[in-house]
């Protein structure tokens, strides 16, 4: 069952995704190739990000709403100049989006809110 809490969550990912996507379109050309590697490594966070907050979803909500940005800001606009070329360093960031699902191959302890028990120190026992 999907709580309102829970939406609330996926939606707040998938507007994390879409501010990545602008904020990563401007500067996926800016010092090349760090600009996009800074704009992928952005990518990755904001997946493990949508991650911890909602699982599964939520980073996929992060990759839906980095790809949507790209996307829009991927067509030509009135003038027909376009944000993202179409060359290699445009499709490179084109596929950024995928970047996100790797955080779901991050180990599910390191998402974990649960509170794993300490040892017992030497000074406690009787």
């Amino acid at each position: 069952m999907l709580t309102g809490r829970a939406l609330a969550r996926v939606l707040g990912s998938f507007a994390v995704g879409v501010f990545i996507g602008l904020v990563g379109t401007g500067i996926h050309r800016l010092t090349q190739p760090w600009g996009l590697a800074g704009a992928l490594a952005i990518v990755l966070v904001g997946g493990a990000l949508g991650r911890a907050w909602s699982g599964l979803a939520g980073m996929l909500a992060v990759g839906l709403g980095v790809a949507a940005a790209t996307g829009v800001m991927g067509t030509g606009g009135p003038g027909g100049d376009v944000i993202v070329a179409a060359q290699p360093i445009g499709y490179v960031w084109f596929a950024g989006a995928l970047v996100a699902g790797l955080a779901g191959v991050l180990p599910r302890r390191w998402f974990r809110d649960d509170v794993a028990p300490q040892p017992e120190s030497l000074g406690d026992r009787p």
